[in-house]
């Protein structure tokens, strides 16, 4: 292809001579896709794996005579698939970064002359807040769309919006397994177009050996069967988890030095949070075989040249959240049909394929058809806290695909106002329009909140940032004891939190201020870190101080964000994070085990460096539960820290009220408990103000009628002694009813006291 680029008073023209790869099946469908884009604002293409879908489609966009004075936007899912497609495209139509360039949380190649733009969709949803109908683009394709992430669905509403008020706006939506209809008939009856997908048989083969608990073991024997009787290929292993991934890697290698697998076979991971540099080693073609162990990070977008095997173990970890239990789970669960088929059609674009998958026949027809969508599994108080800055309304009339249930809209509303971001009307406060704008999660952006009043932001705006991450600390299995010798350079005593920020002061001091690279790599190789992740923690640290400098001259939301400029007490600290954490508080049963909120049990998890000297009461940066409800990120705090912080959340129950003769007032026993858990069992507090009307009639029959006030008063004194001679007298002329019963005295001062008396202060005030 060449392309030409030319400029005009309203900036650049592209005039394009486009080339296509006719042996992609999307390719033969071009004209019929061209011509509907062209006549319809929204169109919806299900192009099964291997249709050359994403590839493709932003070059058809171009044919279709978009991207000459704005940019044609495609979102992918996850940063590895927005940089490597970008790459793919570039390729293909020039350098990448001139016509073709990319957006990723921390990360551009864009220049004034790209109109084909790959990205994250938060990163677009991110432009959505200062760009609201999106002008800067004249076609956004929303890729993946099954993975039915937040992002996603909060994109396909805020479309659905944008289209009303931008009719020159094209939205393609695409994915190899979507369901169609709903999705055209969300955008008004939409056109579809299906594309076929490999252009190769797969045979699609069962293995179920009943265990499924060694599916990692299962996974290499299938792997060396398939060397074996059907000849060597390149090779995709879909493994649940990262840890997963390491041991069938290590396994495979001890195979290579038995000859189960070729010796000149390269072995390589592949997940979202490797290094860059070792994630492209997948896309390079190669010589030699290569055996890729991957999570779903390669289902949908990402395509690994060459694969002529997959075996598909069925499991993924998938985060879900449960409103009524306010729990968050992450299991290694069975995915859907549909991801199932993605797998499957990873192989078969060179040759016949063969898909292996651990599981039996019926195991898959067993399956869901689709994953469960992202919004309906998740806490919605960050969707909510958006929407609400953006102005987009009740969550409950928003044009969501599939709308939340109405339990975790409250939920999310509940969470909000225990976080004091949002009023009764729903209406955000000052702190709510601060955290709505930092880049995390609403706990942590409270936390941030806190950190003010307790002198302690240089800590907070580290460890927020630390928390919104994965743990940069790594584990090889084979490498574990190594692993936490070296961790133990800056692992704290005491609290996990204090972990990462002696963390945090060691790279410091290693990479600097000017932040070498070369320094900080060995550093993180030789104590067990992923560099990735440090890196990341350090731009979500600036991006941070960058959004808090910014508060300073904000009129909407007055508050200074002022650094601490010596290094703040632990225990400031730690009630900056208790603030954001109240749900996750824990009064200890036993040894590692603690009553929670909402009475649940949660156990400190083992890697915590408090786990067997938790103190009495702990709180948790999260709640994950797996094969039980783990406390992670934990440290213990002081009981008395916690009413000051949720004031507006605690229950207080009062039992025993009585006079208090040395102190003059009516007294009660307070009990003070936050989400079901007592944190003040029993102190006497003032009964007066709480119920003067009650208070008011023990203070008349304790301290008047029973002559029990205390100090000096004229009144008593003389009502004492009338009592006294009467009582002489009606012994004296054995009479009764001389002297008036507690009843009638008692309603005598309750005639003559005011009503708001009812102590010996307020006695005194007459």
């Amino acid at each position: 292809m060449g392309c030409s680029l030319d400029r005009d008073e309203g900036g650049y023209v592209v005039v394009f001579d486009i080339k296509y790869d006719d042996a992609l099946p999307i390719n033969n469908e071009r004209a019929r896709i061209i011509q509907t884009i062209q006549e319809n604002q929204v169109v919806i293409i299900a192009g099964a794996t291997g249709s050359g879908k994403t590839t493709q489609l932003p070059k058809m966009c171009l044919d279709a005579g978009f991207g000459r004075k704005k940019m044609i936007g495609c979102t992918q899912p996850r940063r590895i698939a927005a940089t490597s497609i970008a790459e793919r495209v570039a390729h293909e139509l020039g350098e990448l970064g001139s016509l073709v360039g990319y957006k990723i949380r921390f990360g551009a190649n864009i220049t004034p002359q790209t109109r084909i733009k790959f990205m994250t969709d938060g990163i677009l949803l991110a432009e959505a807040q200062g760009d609201p109908l999106l002008r800067g683009y004249d076609v956004i394709i929303i890729d993946e769309a099954h993975e039915r992430s937040l992002n996603i669905d909060f994109l396909l509403g805020l479309l659905q919006n944008i289209i009303r008020k931008r009719p020159d706006l094209k939205v393609i939506i695409t994915s190899a397994t979507i369901d169609t209809m709903k999705f055209a008939r969300v955008f008004h009856n939409a056109p579809i177009i299906e594309v076929s997908g490999r252009t190769y048989p797969v045979d699609i083969r069962y293995v179920d050996d009943g265990d499924g608990d060694d599916y990692v073991e299962a996974a290499v024997a299938q792997v060396l069967s398939l060397i074996r009787k059907e000849g060597a290929g390149d090779m995709l292993v879909f493994m649940p988890t990262e840890l997963d991934i390491r041991e069938c890697v290590t396994l495979l290698e001890k195979k290579v030095a038995h000859g189960g697998v070729p010796a000149s076979c390269e072995i390589l991971p592949l997940f979202g949070r490797l290094a860059g540099k070792a994630q492209n080693r997948v896309f390079r073609t190669s010589p030699h075989m290569k055996i890729v162990v991957a999570t779903n990070v390669a289902e949908t977008s990402l395509t690994v040249p060459g694969i002529k095997y997959v075996v598909d173990t069925g499991l993924a970890r998938i985060l879900s959240y449960n409103a009524r239990a306010k729990t968050t789970k992450l299991p290694v669960t069975r995915i859907s049909r549909a991801s199932c088929d993605q797998r499957a059609g990873r192989c078969g674009r060179v040759g016949p394929g063969i898909c292996v998958r651990l599981f039996s026949a019926d195991d898959y027809l067993d399956r869901s058809e689709y994953t469960l969508p992202e919004i309906l599994r998740s806490n919605l108080a960050d969707v909510i806290l958006r929407m609400t800055h953006l102005g987009l309304g009740d969550p409950a009339k928003f044009p969501f695909v599939d709308s939340p249930s109405s339990v975790a809209i409250q939920d999310g509303y509940k969470l909000l106002s225990e976080l004091q971001a949002i009023r009764r009307d729903r209406t955000l406060t000052k702190s709510g329009k601060v955290m709505a704008r930092l880049p995390l999660d609403p706990r942590l952006a409270c936390m941030i909140l806190t950190a003010r009043g307790e002198n302690c932001l240089t800590e907070m705006t580290i460890v927020a940032a630390a928390l919104s991450i994965q743990d940069p600390r790594v584990r090889p299995p084979e490498k574990q004891q190594q692993a936490d010798e070296a961790h133990k350079a800056f692992t704290s005593k005491v609290s996990d939190f204090e972990t990462y920020l002696l963390l945090w002061q060691k790279y410091q001091e290693v990479a600097g201020p000017s932040g070498s690279q070369n320094k900080a790599r060995k550093y993180c190789k030789e104590h067990f870190l992923s560099f990735q992740r440090m890196r990341e923690w350090r731009d979500i640290h600036h991006q941070i101080e960058q959004i808090l400098r910014q508060e300073h001259g904000n009129k909407q939301t007055p508050l200074r964000f002022v650094k601490n400029a010596s290094p703040a007490p632990l225990d400031a600290v730690h009630r900056a994070i208790l603030s954001g954490n109240l749900r996750h508080i824990g009064m200890r049963k036993d040894k590692n085990f603690y009553l929670g909120a909402y009475q649940k049990e949660l156990m400190l998890f083992p890697g915590s460096c408090v786990f067997g000297k938790g103190g009495g009461w702990i709180m948790a940066g999260e709640l994950v539960e797996t094969s039980r409800l783990y406390a992670r990120n934990v440290a213990t705090i002081k009981p008395e820290w916690i009413e000051p912080l949720a004031l507006h959340l605690c229950k207080k129950t009062y039992s025993s009220p009585s006079w208090r003769k040395k102190q003059g007032i009516v007294t009660v026993k307070e009990q003070v408990s936050l989400f079901g858990l007592v944190i003040v069992a029993g102190r006497f507090v003032n009964f007066g103000p709480l119920n003067p009307l009650e208070a008011r009639e023990i203070f008349i029959q304790s301290a008047l009628v029973e002559g029990n006030l205390g100090g000096h008063y004229t009144f008593l004194t003389k009502n004492i002694e009338l009592l006294a001679r009467l009582e002489e007298l009606e012994q004296r002329t054995r009479k009764r009813g001389v002297v008036a019963d507690d009843a009638q005295i008692f309603d005598f001062y309750a005639t003559r006291i005011p009503a708001d008396v009812f102590d010996r202060g307020s006695l005194n005030r007459l």
